[in-house]
């Protein structure tokens, strides 16, 4: 099913948005390797008569981070450690200042044996634009692929230092988290029809 015209608005009811994170250093078997999940986040889609992408924004409340599941480490993650981690990442985010992230994108490329810019046919595509972190503004670039009808997968990777954000680190530098972080996200769109309205 193609995204058919209009404006779409979506969130947490269509999708999920999911933080990788991974750990790094001389002591990395003290740390987790954290899967982390945005609680509230919405999308706004605007698709042309021609069925074409013309603009994408995605807010993502960095008060709502919850840490969903950690690997590794010199034993498991309780649930104490989960909101104190939590409570971590806002802190390194400088979520107290800048409570929203926002990724805006007008380019849309989709890959030759597609049949639209969001990727709706087994090729995938790719969707550019900007991500507004912690104060500061980068270019991002996500692989979009169809993971059914109307359901996509979208994923990215950031370089926390590119928004002026210092890694987390302890034991004075021998456990750190990677700069770069991982971002998944999965819309199923396939009502979206029900959501739409005038372009």
């Amino acid at each position: 099913m193609a995204i058919h015209a209009g404006r779409h608005q979506f969130g947490m009811d269509k999708g999920r948005i999911t933080l990788r994170t991974f750990r790094e250093g001389l002591v990395a078997q003290a740390g987790h390797d954290l899967i982390i999940d945005v609680a509230r986040w919405s999308a706004d889609l605007v698709v042309s008569a021609d069925l074409a992408p013309v603009s994408l924004k995605v807010t993502v409340d960095l008060g709502s981070l919850l840490v969903r599941d950690g690997t590794g480490g010199l034993k498991p993650l309780t649930d104490r450690d989960r909101r104190e981690i939590a409570v971590t990442a806002r802190n390194v985010l400088k979520a107290d200042r800048f409570p929203q992230a926002e990724f805006n994108a007008t380019v849309f490329q989709r890959r030759p044996d597609t049949s639209d810019g969001l990727a709706v046919a087994d090729g995938g595509g790719t969707v550019r634009g900007t991500l507004s972190l912690a104060g500061q503004t980068a270019p991002v670039e996500l692989n979009v692929q169809s993971a059914g009808s109307g359901k996509y997968q979208a994923t990215t990777s950031i370089r926390q230092t590119d928004f002026g954000i210092k890694p987390y680190s302890a034991f004075l530098g021998s456990l750190k988290v990677r700069d770069v972080v991982d971002v998944e996200v999965q819309v199923d769109l396939s009502t979206a029809r029900e959501q739409e309205t005038a372009a």
